[in-house]
């Protein structure tokens, strides 16, 4: 499955479509309109420039979130140095708003709380997940 950033010039290819997506309430996720699909680093390719940002506001951000630096759309997040050094290289992210809903009927949508996760163990949920087209 191959999409893109709203101007076309940064192209993911991600093997196929997730199992759920998190539509995350947290200020970075939110603010960077941003709905997650996880993946291993390894299975995602992307193509053309981006920008990236880290949280200045947290001591130790796990996540560089990363954009078109010409049509400012939130492509995908990689772990940062310091978050691979304690997790391994395990886990990238990519936004899957960039993808027509259309292609991910029957995907899990999960909403989970993330101003209100306390950085360690589980999320809560600020409603229950639904199936995308139901």
């Amino acid at each position: 499955m191959t999409f893109s950033c709203l101007c076309g010039r940064v192209r993911v290819d991600i093997p196929a479509p997730p199992a759920f997506i998190n539509a995350c309430n947290c200020t970075l996720c939110s603010k960077s309109g941003a709905r997650w699909a996880y993946f291993s680093p390894s299975e995602v390719g992307v193509e053309g420039v981006t920008n990236g940002y880290s949280r200045e506001d947290k001591e130790d951000p796990a996540a560089e979130i990363h954009f078109c630096p010409t049509c400012g759309s939130t492509t995908h997040f990689v772990l940062t140095a310091s978050a691979v050094s304690r997790f391994g290289n395990s886990q990238m992210g990519v936004n899957m708003r960039l993808v027509d809903e259309k292609d991910l009927a029957g995907t899990e949508l999960r909403y989970p709380d993330g101003r209100a996760w306390p950085g360690k163990g589980g999320f809560d949920y600020v409603r229950p997940a639904r199936i995308i087209g139901e």
